[in-house]
């Protein structure tokens, strides 16, 4: 029985992880390939630090070409993160008729295309399920178990930091720079949390999920993008009052071919699904036309939710590598693309939560509502609240249906008035979706 040699890039939190699963349950990964599925090597630039991990010192390497270059490796496996260098190693690799195992989401989202049309051409794979969701096995779903379906829709929490940050905020004890601290100290924020917080990861993520659906690269800079730096312990408190909790969400919404597609703070009902799925787990909601609302659950990150996913791709291809090594799998991307136009940001319609912040005189209410109004936006519910030391008041508006450019406009005016102290916040509400009730 032949192994199935494969080659770790990056030997970092996710790597160890990929490690341990391999060696711990390596009987049963040889049952389910067929052969067993050996380490051979891993590079990475620190080959002395302890992980945990008993190894012999031959396997570790401060040189990927060494693992790229090596004719008994069959499936390289990058896991160091960034454009550069893992786009040269993937890269390489391809060319070398190796397949390619990575969990490098914003790689894959700016140059996925690049890359598997590589893979294509010299019949080799790539597998990229860390790469979305942690050990959620969200891009098996889409690309084989949900590939019957049209999607017509797909949102949900992408991102465990921010997550985490919203459920310690909602518990009402944290303001956003304390949230941050508390991820940050046990482990679940970065020293720089800038992706996280600022929702790009989430679009990082979204993009892949996009690609998946309609067949060509969705860059990250086609998807509208909010974070969540400017959510405070008021925003949580009134969304409360109202029956809401605040998500990051990535919304994806198909009408005919023409999307709506965004990352931005939500409020969702507080009775729904999704606004319970809380600390740093991931949940995933993606309709198809024949099978309905789907819901995929887990942890969205760490190092062994994402070495399990990583490890799922080295045993699909390591199974097929066992079984037919002249023709493993069909590369994915060799597929026609689906025609399809991203709705343009101000032509989207949606039920917002406004906050201003006012000087406390008489008729400053009526000056903004006359500005909804010019508009023709209708407010739904609205609450002041007593003076501030600073002498400013918050007022807290919820605004029925209305189209977004005039939304915009309405409070470009209003951040205008004397009277208005601060940048107007607003969050967009989803509470429309059939599938977010419990």
């Amino acid at each position: 029985m032949n192994n199935i040699n494969i080659g770790i890039i990056g030997f970092g939190t996710v790597g160890a992880g990929v490690v341990t699963i391999l060696e711990k349950n390596k009987e049963i990964i040889q049952d389910r390939v067929g052969a067993p599925v050996v380490v051979r090597r891993i590079a990475d630039l620190d080959t002395v630090s302890d992980r945990g991990i008993t190894l012999q010192p031959s396997i570790l390497t401060n040189d990927a070409r060494a693992i790229i270059n090596d004719p008994e490796i069959s499936i390289v496996v990058e896991l160091i993160g960034g454009e550069e260098p893992a786009a040269t190693y993937l890269r390489q690799a391809v060319a070398q008729g190796k397949h390619v195992v990575t969990a490098n989401k914003a790689l894959l989202s700016r140059r996925g295309e690049e890359f598997f049309q590589a893979a294509h051409e010299r019949g080799v794979n790539i597998g990229f399920e860390g790469s979305v969701g942690g050990g959620i096995p969200i891009i098996q779903a889409i690309r084989d178990g949900l590939s019957a379906n049209r999607i017509t829709m797909i949102f949900g929490i992408l991102n465990g930091t921010s997550n985490f940050i919203l459920s310690c905020m909602s518990d009402g004890v944290k303001d956003f720079s304390e949230a941050l601290a508390e991820a940050q100290r046990l482990g679940y924020a970065e020293a720089d949390p800038t992706l996280d917080v600022s929702g790009y990861d989430t679009t990082h993520k979204l993009s892949i999920l996009l690609s998946l659906v309609y067949g060509r690269q969705f860059h990250p800079e086609e998807i509208y993008t909010e974070g969540i730096a400017r959510i405070t312990p008021q925003d949580i408190s009134f969304a409360k009052e109202l029956g809401y909790r605040i998500k990051l969400l990535a919304i994806s919404k198909d009408d005919r071919g023409e999307i709506e597609v965004r990352v931005t703070p939500t409020l969702v009902p507080a009775a729904s699904l999704i606004s319970n799925v809380q600390g740093v787990y991931n949940a995933v909601f993606v309709t198809g036309d024949a099978v309905g609302s789907t819901l995929f659950y887990g942890r969205g990150a760490g190092k062994m939710p994402t070495g399990s996913a990583v490890v799922s791709d080295i045993i699909r291809i390591a199974r097929a590598l066992h079984t037919n090594p002249e023709k493993p799998l069909i590369p994915f991307g060799s597929r026609r693309p689906r025609p399809v136009t991203i709705k343009k940001e101000n032509q989207i319609r949606s039920r917002y939560y406004l906050r201003f912040s006012a000087t406390d005189r008489p008729g400053v209410l009526s000056q903004i509502a006359g500005i909804l109004g010019d508009y023709d936006i209708s407010i739904s519910s609205v609450i002041q609240r007593g003076r501030s030391s600073e002498g400013a008041v918050p007022i807290f508006m919820l605004i029925h249906e209305a189209l977004e450019q005039n939304v915009n406009a309405a409070l470009k005016k209003i951040d205008e008035l004397p009277v208005t102290l601060d940048r107007t916040m607003l969050i967009r509400i989803e509470d429309t979706f059939d599938v977010l009730d419990c």
